[in-house]
C-alpha cells in the first residue's frame, strides 16, 4: 500500500527506517470460504456503494475500503482480518498481483484504519473481547459490531468510539471527521430481502449502489417528463369553434 502524508508509525517500526520485510514469507491467504452467502453479499454492500457513488472525504483526498483482507499492523505478527476496514487518505497499491499489494500493510500505509467492522457469525470470534481490545490498542477510531442474528446481545448494531485509548459505546454517525456513518437498512439487495449494514453520508442518507443511483435518476427523469407533458399538450392543442 502507498499512503498520503502519514498519521502514525506502525508498532515495532521506527520512522524513516527501511524494515526490509520479506513479503513472500507473509501469510496473506487462509484459503477458507466466506462464512455464508449473506456475508458474501454484505461484503459487496460495504464496498460497492463507496466506490460507485460516494465523492470521497474531500477534494484531493483518497480512501480505501476493503473486506476480508489481512491487516498487518506489526512486523513478525500475524495479520488480523476485519470483515471490513475503511482508511482515509491512503492509496490502493498499483500492482495488486505482487505480494506487496495483497494486504493492508501498516508499515507501508503509515496509519491504522479509521473504521473496522466485524459481522458476527458465531460466538467464538472474540468481537466483544480480544478484537475490541486489540483494535482500541492499535488506534482504530471507530469499531462496529454487526450482529444480525443476535448471537452476542439483543443489539443488532453496536458502535464503539475511541476515547483515551479505550472504547466507549458511541454513535453510528455520521461522523464529521470522516463524512460517513453506518445505518441498518431494511431492503432488497441482489434479490434478497433482509436487514443490511450500510454506509450513510454526512447528512445521514444511505449511500446508494451504482444500480440504485441509476434507478433514482431514471425515476427523476420520468417525473420530469411527466411534468412537462401536460404543458406540451396544452401548447399543441388546436383551438375549437369560431371562424
Amino acid at each position: 500500500m502507498s499512503a498520503l502524508p502519514s498519521h502514525a508509525v506502525a508498532p515495532g517500526l521506527e520512522e524513516g527506517v527501511d524494515p526490509d520485510i520479506d513479503y513472500d514469507a507473509l501469510v496473506t491467504e487462509d484459503h477458507k470460504p466466506v462464512d455464508s452467502i449473506f456475508l458474501e453479499k454484505q461484503y459487496r454492500l460495504l464496498t460497492r456503494p463507496l466506490y460507485a457513488t460516494w465523492p470521497g472525504p474531500g477534494e484531493g483526498r483518497s480512501f480505501l475500503v476493503l473486506v476480508n483482507v489481512g491487516w498487518f499492523y506489526q512486523r513478525k505478527t500475524p495479520a488480523v482480518v476485519p470483515d471490513c476496514l475503511l482508511s482515509l487518505d491512503v492509496m490502493c497499491p498499483e500492482d495488486l498481483h505482487r505480494k506487496q499489494g495483497h494486504s493492508y500493510y501498516q508499515w507501508d500505509v503509515g496509519k491504522p484504519p479509521d473504521v473496522a467492522i466485524k459481522v458476527v457469525s458465531d460466538r467464538k470470534g472474540g468481537e466483544e473481547s480480544f478484537k475490541k481490545n486489540l483494535y482500541a490498542r492499535l488506534g482504530v477510531h471507530y469499531y462496529a459490531v454487526f450482529d444480525p442474528e443476535h448471537l452476542l446481545s439483543e443489539d443488532t448494531l453496536r458502535v464503539y468510539e475511541l476515547a483515551g485509548g479505550n472504547y466507549r459505546l458511541g454513535d453510528p454517525g455520521p461522523w464529521a471527521n470522516l463524512g460517513l456513518g453506518l445505518r441498518l437498512w431494511e431492503g432488497e439487495f441482489e434479490g434478497h430481502q433482509d436487514t443490511w449494514l450500510r454506509w450513510c453520508d454526512v447528512n445521514g442518507e444511505i449511500i446508494p449502489t451504482g444500480e440504485e443511483r441509476v434507478r433514482e435518476l431514471e425515476a427523476e427523469l420520468r417525473q420530469l417528463k411527466g411534468e412537462r407533458s401536460p404543458k406540451r399538450r396544452n401548447r399543441t392543442r388546436r383551438p375549437t369553434g369560431g371562424n
